[in-house]
């Protein structure tokens, strides 16, 4: 480490090693503020900020009144990718699969289309919009995010379903109705740092990063609805099966 780098990061890295070779496990206490002062010759601040970027990186976790412990590392579940299902349809089938129950909250409404938004679809910038939110959960716990959008061509003329009900057709059949089936979805998949809304919503402890998709359904050449998927990245993995054409 070069001599001119801030004396915490001696700490840092020092703790780092620990927590990835082992040396100190999944559970494991940290030492504490006083205790780090001590064994690297820091002061109190350069130890209050190791302890913060070791969270900030996910590596450690503080309780109240308690200290700092080594994150327990998690067992990624599995979220497939390659079905034309509905968001929530392949949720449960993902929650089945491990033996959790999957529900969800929703609402739905009609609101302008952010740029980015009307990109996505080719509609014009603030162009109306069904907006629909929901919040996935399993066994009662919030495990995702997705915020869906659809051309308001498709919803005239249609009652809105009460918020969070089981009238609200799929995104399939709604689209079978409107004579634009869905012949293919394209997915594009980052990770990001959480919004503090989501780090809320999805109860992320500190240090989480979380996956972002963008998923958007095409008629022919044509997209009908795109959705935003938040997805926590220290509780799954992406799975995707890949057709290959024979010879």
């Amino acid at each position: 480490m070069a001599s001119s780098d801030p004396v915490y990061l001696r700490v840092v890295e020092d703790l780092r090693r620990q927590i990835i070779d082992s040396t100190l496990p999944p559970g494991a206490p940290i030492p504490s503020r006083v205790q780090l002062t001590q064994r690297y010759g820091v002061g109190e601040t350069a130890a209050r900020h190791a302890l913060r970027v070791l969270a900030q990186e996910g590596l450690i976790v503080g309780r109240v009144g308690a200290g700092h412990y080594v994150r327990e590392r998690p067992v990624l579940m599995p979220l497939q990718r390659s079905r034309l299902h509905d968001q929530q349809t392949a949720f449960t089938a993902d929650m089945q699969a491990q033996g959790r129950h999957a529900s969800w909250d929703w609402r739905s409404e009609l609101v302008e289309a952010p740029p980015e938004i009307a990109r996505r679809l080719k509609l014009r910038e603030w162009e109306q919009v069904m907006r629909t939110r929901f919040v996935l959960r399993g066994d009662g716990r919030p495990l995702q995010l997705a915020t869906s959008y659809e051309p308001a061509e498709f919803s005239r003329g249609q009652a809105l379903p009460a918020e969070g009900s089981n009238g609200r057709k799929g995104l399939a059949a709604r689209m079978a109705a409107a004579g634009m089936p869905i012949t293919t979805a394209s997915e594009e998949v980052y990770i990001r740092v959480p919004r503090p809304e989501e780090s809320d919503r999805l109860e992320l402890p500190s240090g989480t990063h979380v996956l972002h998709l963008e998923r958007t359904h095409w008629s022919g050449d044509r997209p009908v609805e795109t959705s935003d998927i938040i997805v926590p990245g220290d509780k799954f993995r992406l799975c995707y099966n890949i057709p290959v054409a024979s010879a």
